[in-house]
Order: C-alpha cells, then structure tokens, then sequence
C-alpha cells in the first residue's frame, strides 16, 4: 500500500436542504476488503437526481451527512486478494446500484443506490465491490464514460422492456437531458425513427444533429402529443421515455399507440396531469418504471456502444473542476445544459479551500 494515496477528499451534504451547503472532508483512504477494488476516480457525472436529493425533491430515506452522485469513471489502483477479474491500471465504471447484477429489481439491490441508500462517488478514491465494475470501452475517456451509469443504462433500460425496441420503431423523447439524448442515440443506433421534444429550437437542432427525424417545440406546440399523432399517422409511437412525470405523463400516454410502452423515468416537468386510467387501459398500453439497471444490462449497452461508437458518443455539455461542484450543481439546476454535466475529479484541492458556488 506504500504507493498508494494515504487519504481521499470528498464531498459532502451535512443536511438536506440545498447543494448549496456541499462541504469538504479528507479521510484515509480505505484498503479494499478480498472482493473490492480501490479505484482512483477520475470524472463523476451529475444526475437530475442528485440535485433532487439535495434539495429534498426525492426522499431516498437518507436526510443528513450524505456523499453525493452515483455515475463515475475511473482507474484501478489496487485489488483485494479475492479479486480475480480486474489489475492495476483497468479502466472502470461503477454500476449505480453495486448489488444489481441481473434479474428483477429487489428492495435489497435498491438500497445499494450510490448517491443517496450507499454513499457516493464524489470523492478521489474509493472501493468497490468486484462484481459491480464494468469495464470503460476503449473509444471513450474517463469524462466520456463518466457519463454511463445511470443516463445511459435507464435510456437503454427503457428501450429495451418487453416491448423491446425495433428497426422502424417511433420513439418519442421528451427533453435534451442526459437520459433523453442516450435514448435518441440508442434508437437511432438501432434503426428506430426518434421525435424529439424541447422548450428550445437550438437544443432541437443539436437533437436533429444527432439523429432526430421530427421536432416539435413544446412551447410553440403545448398540445404536442396531436403533433405526434400527425407524424405517426393517427398511430401513435411504439415507445416514449417519460422524464417529465405529472407535467407530462397524460400526454405521452395520448401520443403512445395501443400495446406500445411508456418508461417512466423521470419528474422534471412542472406541472399536474389527469388521470389517464381509461386510455392505459383501452389502448392495451405497457407503463413501465425503470429505475436504472443491472449489471448485466451495463454490459449488454457497452456492447451495442463499441457496435456504433459514432453514433453513440457522450453528449457532454460542460465540464467543471471538481473544486467547483457546488457551480456544476447550478448549472444543472438551470437546464441549460444539453446531455451531460461533468465533474473532472482528478486533480488536487487547493489549500484552504473552502467550497462555493
């Protein structure tokens, strides 16, 4: 252990409140157990639902003294005498949930959430269990890859439900955030035909950029889901990822066409809908929550990712200092940001400082 860091910087939230009051602390730096692995972290990217957490608008059970985000990349440093599957020098991701590895969803692997049931990854090092890394693809950086764990894997998750995506398929994605523009990516990838969302005509145009054949700017069109019925011709599309909850839920549900799905992923979108109880069942429609995934599903996106690596690619939009993780908040609140916010963890604290936005 001589070459190896004697102690770790991370973040913490002494209080649910605000991001605002994310502190500093410096602890030694933990030996892996036999099945661990110590990984320097290298990028960590920001979720909706870190901000949400800090802020109280999702009650994880866990209210003071929390290390925050889940998503990171990094590189190994040392492995425990048990660990047979990774060596000094690998290049990992973490899976959000460190106890998923395959099969339906439990209360158990749920409390293994990073950020939030399990302390975080905003931090220089840390141990992780063997079984939950998964190896970066070779064409991607450490801020590119930082960007996997939950965006992309509840992008790929959602499109790959029991109605599993298909060439041809209508994909209707509501936004330009990070798990909006990962499933127009993967469906474009797979050969569907993406209707994309937004408040903004610049951000449409990046979503056209990437693949997106039909755009609608909810703001100009408030009643989208008829201009998506146009589009489909009175069909409606075969999947829509919802990221925007009760401002957006009836709509999606009215642009979906019968036994098509709609993920549920996100609360983003102000605003209250109706009960769409008679459509969801007359229209045969398959509602699905997708809360992240498996490791299992990890490895199967890193493969359909090396596949079509153009077309995949990280969107990220801005990238911080980790001394700046308190500004990187901000911007994220803002929704400004088209795809990912990233954190670049490696490198030193200043001395004496103390963090802000």
């Amino acid at each position: 252990m001589s070459e190896l860091p004697d102690h770790t910087h991370y973040y913490f939230l002494p209080k649910v409140g605000t991001y605002r009051d994310l502190d500093i602390k410096r602890a030694p730096v933990s030996k892996p157990k036999a099945n661990e692995v110590l990984v320097k972290v290298r990028a960590v990217s920001l979720q909706y639902r870190d901000y949400s957490v800090s802020v109280g608008k999702y009650d994880i059970g866990v209210y003071e003294n929390i290390i925050p985000c889940s998503d990171m990349a990094g590189e190994v440093l040392c492995v425990g005498e048990d660990v047979k599957n990774w060596k000094k020098g690998d290049r990992v991701c973490s899976n959000f949930m460190t106890g998923y590895l395959d099969g339906p969803l439990t209360p158990e692997a749920v409390q293994t959430s990073l950020g939030g049931q399990s302390p975080g990854v905003l931090t220089q090092y840390r141990c992780f269990p063997e079984h939950a890394l998964v190896r970066i693809p070779a064409h991607l950086d450490y801020l590119q890859a930082s960007t996997l764990p939950c965006a992309a894997l509840t992008a790929y998750n959602g499109l790959h439900g029991p109605n599993r995506l298909k060439a041809g398929d209508y994909v209707l994605v509501l936004g330009s955030g990070g798990v909006s523009i990962f499933a127009l990516q993967f469906a474009v990838a797979s050969g569907a035909i993406v209707i994309a969302t937004s408040s903004s005509d610049d951000k449409l145009r990046i979503a056209s950029k990437l693949g997106a054949k039909h755009l609608i700017n909810y703001k100009k069109t408030p009643d989208w889901h008829k201009e998506v019925m146009k589009i489909t011709g009175g069909v409606g599309v075969d999947h829509v990822i919802e990221v925007g909850g009760s401002g957006t839920y009836e709509k999606s549900i009215n642009s979906v066409r019968h036994g098509g799905e709609v993920a549920v992923i996100g609360f983003v979108a102000e605003g209250t809908s109706g009960n769409p109880l008679v459509s969801i069942l007359m229209k045969a429609i398959e509602v699905r929550g997708v809360y992240v995934g498996s490791v299992s599903l990890f490895k199967n996106m890193i493969r359909l990712m090396e596949a079509n690596p153009l077309k995949t690619e990280p969107v990220i939009d801005k990238v911080f200092r980790f001394a700046d993780a308190v500004a990187a908040y901000a911007y994220l609140e803002s929704q400004k940001h088209v795809g990912k916010v990233v954190i670049e963890v490696s490198h030193q604290i200043p001395a004496g400082f103390v963090p802000g936005p």
